[in-house]
């Protein structure tokens, strides 16, 4: 199973994991990042770059995070959200959003619109 990025990473969106992917397997949409499992080779190397735990292996994610292997397989491939292969400035307002809960409902699909 791959590792797959879950809630945390939404809107704070560091980047520091992209640098150290060997398989440049991230891809990035408005505010969140996903893995795509098709090119993740399980080498949890990304894992420990990761300023807010985002990153999970996918057989070890928790009951509530558990949609989130999906949505990562998903949104890798939704029109609009693109390959990152290197790192860059989290949004502005980061550091905001580092620990707080329930922020599915904020990840967006395009600029315009929201995940549902």
């Amino acid at each position: 199973m791959p590792f797959i990025v879950t809630e945390p990473c939404i809107k704070c969106q560091y980047t520091h994991c992209v640098d150290v992917c060997p398989m440049d397997c991230f891809v990035e949409g408005p505010n969140f990042l996903v893995i795509d499992p098709a090119g993740c080779i399980d080498c949890s190397v990304c894992v420990g770059e990761c300023p807010v735990q985002a990153i999970v292996n996918a057989k070890e994610v928790s009951d509530a995070q558990a949609p989130f292997v999906e949505l990562n397989a998903r949104l890798a491939g939704q029109p609009g959200w693109q390959p990152i292969t290197r790192s860059k400035a989290p949004p502005p307002d980061h550091a905001d959003w580092v620990g707080v809960a329930g922020k599915r409902a904020l990840l967006l699909l395009d600029a315009d619109t929201p995940l549902a």
